[in-house]
């Protein structure tokens, strides 16, 4: 597993925490996020409890996690947050942004009403060391209280579930390479997870309203460039919610 840079700018960066080759098989890679604004850090989709040693040792050697100030979570499974109460027990006073419709099921983390900030359907903003963030509606892809983040400064959308891929276990590369071939990966599980055409139409029109570099999925590699409209005309073009029996 490594931490990789994906942004800096002055005292603004992302950080990205990839696949992690020592993971136990039956566990799901993940990709985990580090958002770092004046010395603030916000985490995105910080993973399951499996990890969360692996994720604070390594983000560790690149930021101190005491300045970590909150934690997203863009909907409820998991793989996304399962190791919230032990960032918890690490920072008692730690605030965990949560879609609203899911507050009393991530309750069952560990985690009190006293950490969570419930974020409305319709979605608002994230405030980390002084820049904002915006909290972008992606209801039912998959879940039906689905969310994404996009950073207008760094022009980078987080996009949880949206763009992930099944990867082979030799696969290292940080970033999309051949979008033909990654698209291989990821037919399955957007036919197989994402339920709605009309929801993921009204998704890409809110990504596309937007300035975008980088997407970033919470599996698999990250799209860049081109390839982020590559991308949302693949899923554009793609139908999903077409049952499970069709899916191969």
């Amino acid at each position: 597993m490594r931490v990789e840079q994906l942004y800096k700018k002055n005292t603004h960066s992302w950080m990205v925490m990839g696949r992690d080759p020592d993971r136990r098989e039956e566990v799901i890679d993940t990709n985990q996020y580090l958002i770092q604004s004046n010395g603030r850090g916000l985490l995105l989709d910080p993973g399951g409890v499996e990890n969360f040693s692996v994720v604070a040792a390594e983000f560790s050697k690149h930021f101190d996690l005491a300045n970590v100030e909150a934690i997203f979570a863009s909907h409820q499974d998991p793989d996304v947050i399962s190791s919230l109460s032990f960032w918890i027990q690490a920072n008692p006073k730690l605030l965990v942004y949560v879609p609203k419709i899911w507050v009393s099921f991530i309750t069952h983390f560990g985690v009190s009403l006293e950490n969570m900030r419930p974020i409305p359907d319709e979605g608002g903003v994230i405030t980390v060391g002084g820049r904002d963030l915006e909290v972008v509606p992606a209801h039912y892809l998959h879940s039906p209280g689905n969310l994404s983040i996009y950073d207008p400064e760094a022009k980078i959308f987080f996009s949880g579930d949206i763009g992930a891929a099944l990867l082979p276990e030799d696969h290292t590369d940080l970033f999309v390479t051949d979008f033909a071939e990654h698209a291989n990966c990821m037919e399955y599980f957007h036919r197989r997870w994402m339920p709605s055409n009309t929801a993921k139409a009204r998704w890409i029109a809110e990504v596309r309203r937007r300035d975008v570099e980088m997407l970033c999925p919470q599996h698999g590699a990250i799209f860049k460039g081109d390839d982020v409209g590559r991308f949302l005309s693949w899923f554009e073009n793609l139908d999903v919610g077409s049952g499970w029996s069709n899916v191969r």
